[in-house]
């Protein structure tokens, strides 16, 4: 007799490992720069509005996120019918990877990318198909165009591309789709889409509109600076999002983060400003490891990219001894979050010195 087994491709999920925690060191401000949180503090009037929510805790939170959805609605003028909520973008990317694939289907992706990616495939006993980024770390669509096959279900695009950095443009994407058969679900993942500053941005909303088959995913942890409370949406056509509710979790979104995120659309004026800041630091940051001798991608969201393969660890631990903790990926290379003016001035020195 054997104890109960799960399926066998349970075994073979990849563990997500997120950003660690800094080091604690006296004398010295530790920096956290390894999980693209954003470095502000709650917006004015967030905080009041999660604290009436939290007098409430007692109670569930609304299912349908009914004042959330009509926020979102008003907010970027979709119908409410087109959105569907969930505990991040990550939430969202799992749903559709349930509601649209069947054991053994192909999900095609970029690599290396979100690191979700394949964890969402593998647990809903689906095929990842990855296939390599360019040299410069952007998409290669023609290449994901070539590995649709019969057995494709899911396309997803991450734009800007974590952890590498560049994002696709609309005349890329036009291109790609026009490749993809209708019958293909195209997700395209905006999670850093606040931090876009490029020549013919992707317009996912235009975008959707025109095609049947595309779907935005979208976060409130990053730009909007609510990681700790899980929520994120996506916006597709009307039998998309249908399904994606349909298999969402019963009160996945608590009542805290409906509200910080009503309250957050409500100062995207303020949340903007903050954002022009953030990439303002990216562009100094940028320039500095350039001058630095550092060949970094184009960093399009809130992060930058260091090509390291076997010294990918040397550099992490360098980072370390300084007070700033990063992403690194053994044998690929390192991702850094910006973050405070301290830790980005520390990183240009690690990478200098390093270099």
């Amino acid at each position: 007799m054997t104890s109960p087994q799960p399926r066998p491709n349970v075994a073979e999920i990849p563990p997500y490992v997120a950003g660690k925690p800094p080091t604690v060191r006296p004398g010295m401000t530790s920096y956290k720069l390894s999980s693209n949180e954003n470095p502000y503090p709650p917006l004015p009037g967030v905080v009041e509005a999660v604290r009436a929510g939290v007098e409430a805790m007692n109670r569930y939170p609304d299912m349908g996120s009914v004042a959330l959805y009509e926020a979102l609605a008003s907010t970027f003028e979709v119908p409410t019918d087109h959105l569907s909520v969930a505990t991040g973008s990550v939430g969202l990317i799992y749903q559709l990877v349930q509601a649209f694939c069947a054991p053994g289907d192909e999900v095609v992706f970029a690599w290396r990318s979100f690191e979700a990616y394949p964890i969402a495939v593998t647990a809903a006993a689906a095929t990842a198909v990855k296939v390599p980024v360019l040299p410069d770390g952007r998409h290669d669509l023609d290449a994901m165009a070539a590995a649709v096959t019969d057995r494709t279900k899911v396309v997803l695009v991450c734009t800007p591309n974590n952890p590498t950095g560049p994002a696709v443009t609309q005349a890329e994407l036009d291109a790609f789709l026009a490749k993809v058969p209708p019958h293909v679900l195209v997700v395209v993942d905006e999670a850093y889409l606040e931090f876009v500053r490029m020549a013919d941005p992707v317009d996912g909303l235009a975008t959707y509109r025109v095609r049947d088959n595309v779907v935005l995913t979208r976060t409130f942890s990053k730009a909007y600076g609510l990681a700790g409370f899980r929520v994120g949406y996506a916006v597709a056509p009307a039998p998309i999002a249908a399904a994606l509710r349909a298999v969402s979790l019963p009160f996945g979104v608590s009542t805290v983060a409906q509200l910080a995120a009503i309250a957050s659309l409500e100062r995207r004026a303020e949340l903007l400003e903050r954002v022009d800041a953030l990439v303002a630091e990216r562009t100094r940051v940028v320039a500095g490891l350039r001058e630095a001798g550092w060949d970094v991608p184009d960093a399009q969201g809130n992060f930058v990219w260091f090509e390291l393969g076997d010294r990918t660890a040397d550099f992490a631990a360098a980072a370390d001894e300084a007070g700033i903790v990063v992403r690194p990926f053994a044998g690929e290379g390192a991702r850094v979050s910006i973050g405070e003016t301290e830790a980005n001035d520390r990183l240009v020195q690690v990478a200098a010195a390093f270099s």
